[in-house]
């Protein structure tokens, strides 16, 4: 393939050798590369001020297996409000974090990038708990993991609340099906669930949830990433963290 571009967001950035930075990169047309950035961590380098966390760019990169190397980027959006404040950095990474997961190397998923890049915007001016929310069910959704809400999970019928959210066998159990242990998931946190999944996040418009809803929501849905990924994800461990030094009387926000 020789030397290719790209419009791609970068969806980690970290240190490769002394001079060097390893992206992690989400393209439109090629879907999820990795290439080094060779010199990037000198100053006077043209792709230290690109290589940068969530940053859209348009990018030329050199090799067509395994690593790849950048060779010229250009910032079409920087995103810098996503990284100087730290709740937006967290619901970002996580929302990086997953791409990242759910799909494997040089698999083109236009609707994904289109996802993520409006999901960033949103992330960059509303609420980041919401935005996250909405974005991370849909990625599972575009993944092949959206959540069963309207029947019940092991019986198939029509689901009748209040009811349970059974991650493992994925959506919601009736009373007479879901166990005591299992979440409970109600009308409201059903509703909000199927709006979440549907939101345009191109143009959200407005609307409110209470924190109780949103809370059950996404305990909801960090039990189903758990299950879906079989893995924890390090992003949801910075987020639980945060959420403590706030309620610990810790950094203020």
């Amino acid at each position: 393939m020789g030397v290719y571009n790209c419009e791609a967001i970068l969806l980690a950035v970290r240190d490769y050798d002394a001079t060097s930075r390893m992206v992690t990169l989400f393209s439109r047309e090629h879907g999820k590369l990795s290439a080094v950035a060779y010199g990037a961590r000198r100053p006077r380098s043209e792709l230290a001020g690109c290589v940068q966390p969530f940053a859209h760019v348009e990018l030329a990169l050199a090799g067509e297996k395994n690593i790849g190397a950048l060779k010229q980027c250009v910032v079409r959006r920087s995103f810098r409000e996503l990284r100087e404040d730290l709740d937006r950095m967290a619901y970002a990474a996580l929302l990086a974090e997953l791409v990242a997961e759910l799909w494997p190397e040089r698999e083109p998923e236009p609707a994904v990038f289109d996802l993520l890049l409006a999901a960033f915007a949103l992330l960059a001016s509303r609420n980041v708990r919401v935005t996250a929310l909405a974005a991370a069910l849909q990625l599972l959704a575009l993944a092949g993991f959206r959540p069963e809400y309207e029947n019940c999970v092991a019986c198939g019928r029509e689901l009748a609340f209040p009811a349970r959210f059974d991650a493992a066998a994925g959506g919601g159990v009736c009373a007479a099906c879901g166990e005591p242990h299992l979440t409970p998931f109600g009308q409201d946190g059903r509703d909000f669930l199927a709006r979440m999944l549907d939101l345009d996040l191109a143009e959200p418009g407005h609307f409110s949830v209470t924190g109780a809803v949103l809370m059950e929501t996404e305990r909801l849905l960090g039990e189903f990433l758990t299950w879906r990924l079989d893995k924890p994800l390090k992003s949801l461990a910075f987020i639980a963290t945060l959420a403590q030094d706030k309620t610990g009387g810790g950094r203020g926000h």
